[in-house]
C-alpha cells in the first residue's frame, strides 16, 4: 500500500489522474450534508484520458496530457493525490545521481524497470505558474526524499533523510527519514514533524488548507510501510496526535484528508505482517475510527478493502479484493460504510474499472482501469451522469 508509504498495489499506478485541479468545485455547507439515496445512486459517464507511456509523471487538464519530465533520472511519479486547485503537483523522481548507501528508498515500488532503482531520488514540486520541476531539499545529510501532497497555501508534504543512521533500519534503508513540510519559496525550506513518543521515523501523506497533515509515525524498518506505519495520526497546531488503536502494528496509514478534517486510508491486518491483506478505514473528529468494508457476496470472498480518496461530502473511493489480489475492483463508499461496485454504474464503458483513486466535489472520480483488448492498464475518468 502505499506508505512509506507505498502502495503495494502501486505498480499499475504509475500515473495519477490530478482531478482536483482539473475540475474541483467547492460545495456549500448545505451540499456537504446532503444525502444520496441508494435509489438515485448515478450511473457514470466514463471515457479513458490519454496516455504516453512510461514512468514518467504526467498531468491531465482539460482531458490534455502534459509530461512532468524528470529531475535528470530515467523516473519519475505522482503517487498520491494531489488536492490542491492552485496548480502545484508533487511526486518523487530520479535524478542523475547514484544511489550513496546502496539504498532502493522505495522506488522499486513506484517505477517500472528497468533502472527503478540505483538512483538518488527526491521529493519534486511541479508549479503551473513555472512549467519545470524542480527538487526539494532534504534533512541534513539525507540523500533521499519523496513529496505526497500540497494545499493551496503552498505547503508540501512527504518524508526526507536525514544524516542518521538507525540501527532499526532493514533491508536496503540505511538512514533515518522524517515527516516533512515544505515550504515553497524560493528558496524551498524543509520543517519537520514530531514523532509519536519512541518513533524514531515517520511520513506525511497528506495535507489540507487548514494546515492538518496526516501520516505515519514509527520505526525505520524497510522504509516501505509496514512497522513505520505502526501509528497513523494527525498533525495540527504543532502537535501529533495518534488516531487511535488499530488490531496490527503494521501499515495502518492515513491515504487522504478533506477540508473537514475527515481522514481515509488501510489499516493492517494481525496476520498479514506484509500488508498482503488491508481494511479500510475513515477517521472523524465526531465518531473516530469506522471500517470500510469490502464487497460483499463476491467469489472468491474479498476481505481486503483500501481507501484512496475522501471528498466534502464525505463520499469516499477506492479498491476492494479478494485475499490473493486476484479479483481487485474499484469501488465507492457513498455516505457508508458498504462499498459499491464501480463496475456495475459504468454503463457501456468496455474498460475493466480496478482501482479509483480519487473523488472530486462534483462527485468526478479517476483511478486505473484493464483496456479488455490488450489488458494494458490505463487512466479513466467517470463523471456522474446526473450531476450528483
Amino acid at each position: 500500500m502505499t506508505t512509506q508509504l507505498t502502495t503495494k498495489r502501486s505498480s499499475p499506478i504509475a500515473l495519477i489522474v490530478l482531478i482536483s485541479i482539473c475540475c474541483g468545485a467547492a460545495l456549500t455547507v448545505a451540499q456537504a450534508q446532503e444525502q444520496i439515496p441508494a435509489k438515485h445512486r448515478p450511473q457514470y459517464q466514463v471515457s479513458t484520458l490519454p496516455d504516453f507511456g512510461g514512468t514518467s509523471s504526467g498531468l491531465w487538464r482539460n482531458s490534455l496530457l502534459s509530461d512532468l519530465g524528470t529531475l535528470g533520472g530515467p523516473n519519475s511519479s505522482v503517487t498520491w493525490n494531489v488536492k490542491n486547485t492552485a496548480g502545484i503537483i508533487v511526486g518523487i523522481s530520479q535524478t542523475a545521481d547514484p544511489q550513496l548507501l546502496g539504498e532502493s528508498w522505495s522506488s522499486a515500488a513506484f517505477y517500472s524497470t528497468p533502472n527503478n532503482v540505483g538512483y538518488i531520488n527526491l521529493g519534486f514540486v511541479w508549479q503551473q505558474s513555472l512549467g519545470q520541476m524542480r527538487g526539494l531539499p532534504n534533512f541534513p545529510g539525507g540523500n533521499n526524499g519523496f513529496a505526497t501532497g500540497a494545499n493551496n497555501l503552498g505547503q508540501v508534504v512527504g518524508w526526507a533523510e536525514n544524516g542518521v543512521h538507525d540501527p532499526t533500519c532493514c533491508c536496503t534503508q540505511v538512514l533515518q527519514f522524517r515527516p516533512a513540510v515544505w515550504t515553497l519559496g524560493p528558496p524551498d525550506q524543509i520543517h519537520d514533524l514530531p514523532l509519536i513518543s519512541g518513533d524514531t521515523s515517520g511520513a506525511a501523506t497528506a495535507i489540507n488548507d487548514n494546515g492538518q497533515i496526516v501520516g505515519i509515525s514509527g520505526i525505520c524498518d524497510q522504509a516501505v510501510g509496514r512497522h513505520t506505519a505502526k501509528h497513523a495520526v494527525l498533525w495540527e497546531n504543532g502537535g501529533v496526535t495518534n488516531l487511535g488503536t488499530f488490531p496490527a502494528a503494521w501499515w495502518n496509514t492515513p491515504t487522504a484528508i478533506n477540508q473537514h478534517g475527515d481522514i481515509v486510508g488501510f489499516a493492517g491486518d494481525p496476520a498479514f505482517v506484509e500488508g498482503d491483506v488491508l481494511h479500510a478505514f475513515m477517521w472523524t473528529k465526531h465518531d473516530g475510527i469506522q471500517p470500510l468494508l469490502p464487497l460483499q457476496g463476491r467469489n472468491p470472498e474479498h476481505v481486503d478493502s483500501e481507501a484512496y480518496g475522501i471528498n466534502e461530502r464525505r463520499q469516499v473511493v477506492g479498491v476492494s479484493c479478494d485475499a490473493d489480489q486476484v479479483d481487485c475492483r474499484a469501488v465507492i463508499w457513498d455516505h457508508g460504510n458498504t462499498p459499491t461496485d464501480l463496475n456495475d454504474l459504468k454503463g457501456d464503458y468496455s474498460a475493466f474499472l480496478a482501482l479509483a483513486k480519487d473523488i472530486n466535489d462534483k462527485g468526478e472520480i479517476t483511478g486505473r482501469a484493464i483496456d479488455p483488448t490488450t489488458s494494458a492498464l490505463i487512466a479513466y475518468l467517470a463523471v456522474p451522469a446526473h450531476g450528483h
